[in-house]
């Protein structure tokens, strides 16, 4: 798994707490961190050839197996999102307030999301919309 050597890399020793078989695809796992116990929701990421930014899906399935967002209620501390380019690798780490706010996660207030796009600091000449993404994703994210 990519995801593990990313992980390593930009935020040191974990232990690996479940992997999430519904976003295999993304390499979806939670992870405790070793340096202050804060528990983690990891996805890899993936370029898609037509469109800039890379894609990643997040959610889960309910008891009667319908999908759904990630719930801000049942939630983890933070969203890892892994960027392993040819070149480069990065890692967006969204705390879950910023999470929330940004209407990824759901709650009695917001759908929340199933899937997005993240734009790294080298995705330039994005459309209006990307750029207001990146504008707020780029304060948690870290190139490597």
């Amino acid at each position: 798994m990519k995801s593990i050597n990313i992980l390593k890399d930009s935020i040191g020793n974990f232990e690996i707490l479940n992997y999430e078989e519904q976003n295999s695809e993304y390499e979806g796992m939670v992870i405790q961190l070793a340096s202050n116990n804060k528990i983690v929701r990891s996805r890899l990421a993936k370029k898609t050839p037509k469109k800039d930014g890379y894609f990643v899906a997040f959610w889960e399935k309910d008891s009667q197996n319908v999908n759904h967002p990630f719930s801000e209620l049942d939630s983890i501390e933070v969203l890892a999102i892994l960027i392993n380019a040819e070149d480069k690798r990065g890692i967006f780490l969204i705390p879950k307030e910023v999470a929330v706010k940004n209407r990824i996660l759901s709650n009695e207030n917001q759908k929340g999301k199933m899937a997005m796009r993240f734009y790294p600091s080298w995705c330039k000449n994005l459309n209006s919309t990307a750029q207001k993404t990146q504008s707020w994703q780029l304060n948690y994210f870290k190139e490597y």
